[in-house]
């Protein structure tokens, strides 16, 4: 059995909205019809909450898995919840295209991974959905759920994202691309080539940039002169928006519109939502080289979790009780899925170099064997299947060898 850990604290006390207080912000009114003016249910909040949940407690676990030794490297989420999951509520799973980066946890369980499907990636299991055990962890792809499998290089889901919409366009399709990625990836020059390429042909995605201030280790004073990251969109062409990345509904308001204009024809839209890791970069990372203890637990005072659920109490649907089910009850779930991904299969070490190779047939009906009696590379021919080269053809008889001239 893998060890059991008490519930994580919500790190902070509640906010004052939480406790009753009024949101400086908007008045009761108009905090009461928010999320109803989104088009969005009380089943839709609690839903997101949920998720927001499941992800925080899939990290806790992965990371304490690390610690015991059954998890060798993992990629947090914590912080990052609330943009995620704002973000990719307002998609349509069964006909948009996902194309998130490693931290994106929170996408791949809105869209339809579960966390045994997470932990299968987690311990390289042979029925992980991702690569069958072959990627790294956070790697995240799924056929059945429309999310194209990233690689590690920082940005190149970005040109594949560009690739799929422009796909949609051509085929005339009626889906959206989103694709996530954090603001060291708008450094990168394949960023810059997709960002591009979807603005001149108005394909049909959307770019979200999970700004959390670092690339790693290089503060934004360090990666741009713009003060935010959707001001680069200008230089494209295209809409920029900032968004409050840990306001969960604000997420969902502004993608809403992205994917909405994206649909019918209105091209593409940078979405910067400011956000925060409240972890190191990877369980391989020590943060404590580049950041301070109190920039972290000031950022924690806008956890999105604790707000999103401060907005919910405000609207009768949590209470501590509730908060404190819904924690068991998905607590529960992420053990048993874990420990059901634990027990899986390992992959079969023969089938490590399955998918690398093409299964080809080679054929050359008029190929030259150059004087050597093998096929010249030239003259080879691809058709899917061994390798046969034809017979080559007959060759002259040869001249017989010419008399030596005769002396006089």
């Amino acid at each position: 059995m893998l060890d059991s850990a008490p519930l994580p604290d919500p790190h902070l006390p509640a906010p004052p909205h939480a406790k009753g207080a009024a949101v400086a912000t908007r008045t009761e009114e108009e905090a009461g019809s928010r999320h109803r003016a989104l088009g969005l249910t009380d089943d839709d909040l609690l839903a997101m909450y949920r998720t927001m949940v499941m992800a925080r407690l899939c990290d806790e676990a992965q990371f304490r898995l690390n610690r015991q030794g059954k998890a060798p490297f993992v990629v947090p989420v914590s912080g990052h919840e609330g943009c995620q999951i704002g973000s990719a509520w307002a998609f349509e799973p069964d006909k948009d295209v996902f194309v998130p980066y490693y931290r994106d946890m929170g996408v791949a369980l809105t869209v339809g991974l579960t966390p045994r499907d997470v932990f299968l990636g987690v311990f390289g299991k042979a029925d992980d959905p991702s690569s069958g055990g072959r990627q790294m962890p956070a790697h995240w792809g799924s056929k059945e759920h429309h999310i194209i499998s990233g690689s590690s290089p920082i940005a190149t889901q970005i040109p594949h994202a560009a690739g799929a919409a422009y796909a949609i366009k051509y085929r005339g399709e009626d889906g959206v691309v989103g694709c996530w990625f954090g603001d060291g990836a708008t450094s990168e020059g394949d960023w810059h080539e997709g960002v591009n390429f979807a603005a001149i042909h108005k394909l049909p995605v959307v770019f979200f940039c999970e700004n959390n201030r670092y690339a790693i280790s290089v503060p934004l004073s360090k990666q741009m002169a713009v003060k935010n990251v959707a001001d680069k969109a200008s230089g494209y062409g295209m809409e920029g928006v900032v968004v409050e990345g840990n306001d969960v509904l604000a997420c969902y308001e502004a993608s809403k519109k992205a994917v909405a204009k994206a649909r019918s024809g209105g091209g593409p839209t940078l979405v910067e939502l400011k956000t925060y890791r409240f972890h190191p970069h990877t369980s391989d990372d020590d943060d404590r080289t580049y950041r301070s203890r109190e920039e972290v637990e000031e950022a924690k005072r806008n956890d999105s979790l604790i707000l999103f659920g401060g907005y919910l109490r405000e609207q009768g649907l949590l209470d501590d009780e509730t908060i404190e089910q819904i924690r068991v009850e998905t607590k529960a779930e992420v053990d048993k899925e874990v420990e059901d991904a634990w027990n899986s299969a390992d992959p079969d070490p023969e089938s490590a170099m399955l998918h690398l190779f093409a299964d080809v047939e080679i054929s050359a009906p008029y190929a030259s064997t150059n004087g050597s009696g093998e096929v010249a590379d030239d003259a080879l021919e691809t058709t899917g299947g061994e390798a046969t080269p034809a017979e080559p053809p007959a060759e002259p008889p040869a001249e017989p060898p010419a008399e030596p001239p005769v002396s006089t």
